[in-house]
């Protein structure tokens, strides 16, 4: 009986994990990396939404830098721009900032995760 409870009691803890995971997952997004090398090729407007700091550290080639708290005051420079990769460390301020730029009619943004991999599919 003593082993039964303690097995149920992992069994929940391990469901409530996999809940939370996917809870936290949808909410900080995860990248969308499917068509990435093709979006970039063709021109995609890629937005690293990193602070200058990070962005000085190290960035890809022709990125703007658009910092998430600037996002919600820089929406016009995302208007018009066809497809927009934005990206930052591991995706999660990308992810916050794609959310934010579809709430407000933007559409065709992928979250391309970290910078690291938005460079890498770059250079294909």
């Amino acid at each position: 009986m003593k082993n039964q409870k303690k097995v149920i009691q992992i069994s929940l803890t391990l469901i409530i994990a996999l809940v939370m995971f996917n809870i936290f997952s949808s909410m900080f997004g995860s990248s969308d990396t499917g068509n990435l090398s093709e979006v970039i090729e063709n021109g995609a407007f890629l937005v690293d939404v990193r602070t200058p700091e990070e962005f000085a550290m190290g960035h890809v080639p022709g990125s703007v830098n658009i910092p998430l708290d600037q996002v919600p005051a820089r929406v016009k420079d995302f208007k018009g721009k066809g497809d927009i990769v934005v990206f930052c460390r591991t995706g999660n301020r990308s992810g916050q900032a794609k959310r934010f730029l579809e709430a407000q009619g933007i559409e065709k943004i992928t979250n391309g995760g970290s910078w690291q991999n938005v460079a890498q599919h770059a250079k294909k």
